[in-house]
């Protein structure tokens, strides 16, 4: 079996000429010669914001680009037909679709309703800082655009446990609804600000058992329309496990599946919390490991002063393997964003090669060092900044060696902080498999390494084309192994 390895099919300020689901139909087949076996694509219903939307404002789970909603009826990436071809197009194409969950709030009530709210102290959300009182706020979701095809059920008030606009006011911030289930916040993974239930928008009440059952009607029917393979859940330190527990669980056994699911839970500081995390899910889903990201943010802030032989410390990949998505960026790191944390572009070689190559963990690539990405900061009407990202031209070849080589025993040799490497001995099943690779943050590097002795007597090259020598492997099956200064070289068999 191929090694798996996704790509984040998107990224935030997505603006080519063919629309995404479009693309993704056409780019399915090459998608899959490159060695991809999962593709996670953006959340694909209707937002608030209309066609401008990248998803994560969500308003209509149904409408999937069909209705006429939110002055529009395809969303940003198309039509509902076609987002069906394109899932139908990839999995033909063995390619496993990955559909983004945006539970944690709906926007873009259609209805105002009084809601009896207390504001609560944003630095901790526990400290209420006023009464009770009664505000105006838009908690009544009737999609009138849909008129209850798929769906009846009409969000209200009690669907809800914040909200961050009071209409009768003109005043944002962080209200907290008085409802039958509680005056306070939902008891969820993130204590950060004493408890961070509330995120933005119209926080979604899981202490409603209408709305646990909504939502699972609303998963039956997203699959049966669309059968995805995963899901990517968006969030879920904000979000009551409980729930998410309860949800999977009714998914994995109406469709008699183990749905993948791989599930966002930023931190980058402290692992023991995903760690608990995995614990108290039980296996049901995997976690991104912000952590080794932010690791390879300072290293390549930090040049030859970072510390490489320590890359993986404290990191999700080395601490639970198994249930660990990596990735050198996403659409919350890359620039303009909130997160802004994007990987210093001399490092991002290095970086693939830290994700791609070695046994643990399931690559996720991201699409702008695929394709490339430009864009401009639309929010700001002065100092507008342009961003290039051009797409990194070692990662098909990356890509291909995990597919067809990166495969066997690993041995590691992260021994010293300006320079690492490791190889992987190749197996019988995989012609010529086999890979050293070596990398230095500072000058030139070498590093003695064992291939093994069923190795012995065969002729290594660079594969990535930054060292030109041959390197033949000694009886005893080692062999000196060079990169550039700041540089990655990824040695196979000639």
């Amino acid at each position: 079996m191929d090694n798996q390895t996704l790509v984040q099919y998107f990224h935030w300020y997505y603006n080519e000429a063919d629309k995404l689901w479009i693309k993704a139909g056409k780019d399915a087949e090459k998608l899959a010669q490159m060695g991809i076996t999962g593709i996670w694509l953006p959340p694909a219903y209707k937002a608030n914001a209309g066609e401008a939307s990248v998803g994560y404002d969500p308003y209509d789970l149904y409408d999937l680009g069909e209705f006429d909603q939110k002055n529009t009826l395809a969303t940003k990436y198309g039509t509902k037909e076609d987002y069906q071809n394109a899932i139908h197009i990839l999995q033909e194409n063995g390619i496993s679709v990955i559909a983004d969950i945006v539970f944690n709030h709906k926007a873009g009530g259609d209805e105002l309703e009084k809601v009896t709210v207390r504001t609560v102290n944003p630095e901790d959300r526990e400290e209420f800082t006023s009464e009770p009182f009664e505000i105006e706020a838009w908690t009544k979701f009737s999609f009138k655009g849909r008129n209850g095809q798929y769906s009846q059920f009409i969000w209200d008030k009690d669907c809800f446990s914040g909200i961050d606009w009071a209409e009768d006011l003109k005043e944002t911030g962080i209200y907290s609804i008085q409802n039958i289930y509680g005056e306070g916040w939902e008891d969820v993974p993130s204590k950060e600000l004493g408890n961070y239930d509330y995120l933005m928008y119209n926080d979604i009440e899981f202490r409603n058992p209408a709305v646990r059952e909504e939502l699972k009607r609303w998963g039956e029917w997203y699959v049966n329309s669309c059968g995805m393979k995963g899901f990517r859940l968006d969030a879920v330190k904000h979000i009551a496990t409980d729930f998410l527990i309860e949800w999977l669980d009714h998914m994995n056994e109406t469709f008699n599946t183990q749905f993948f699911v791989v599930a966002e839970n930023w931190n980058i500081d402290n692992v023991t919390e995903l760690e608990h995390y995995l614990e108290i899910t039980k296996g049901r889903m995997q976690l991104f490991d912000s952590l080794l990201h932010h690791n390879l943010f300072l290293a390549g802030e930090e040049k030859e002063q970072y510390d490489l032989s320590k890359i993986f410390e404290g990191t999700l990949v080395q601490l639970q393997p198994m249930y660990t998505v990596t990735f050198v960026d996403n659409h919350d790191s890359q620039p303009l964003q909130a997160l802004e944390s994007y990987i210093d572009f001399w490092f991002r070689p290095l970086a693939y090669a830290l994700i791609l190559l070695r046994e643990d963990g399931i690559p996720c690539i991201f699409y702008a060092d695929l394709y490339g990405a430009k864009y401009k900061d639309e929010d700001k009407e002065e100092d507008m900044v342009d961003v290039n990202l051009v797409p990194l031209i070692e990662l098909p070849e990356m890509m291909s060696i995990r597919k067809d080589l990166s495969y066997g025993l690993q041995r590691d040799y992260l021994d010293f902080p300006n320079c690492i490497g490791w190889t992987r001995t190749g197996i019988p099943e995989k012609v010529n498999s086999g890979i050293a690779v070596i990398m230095s943050n500072g000058a030139e590097g070498y590093k003695a390494m064992e291939m093994g002795l069923e190795n012995a007597g065969r002729i290594m090259i660079d594969a990535i084309g930054n060292r030109k020598e041959m390197i033949i492997i000694d009886e005893k099956g080692w062999a000196y192994f060079f990169c550039n200064a700041e540089s990655v070289s990824v040695w196979t068999i000639a």
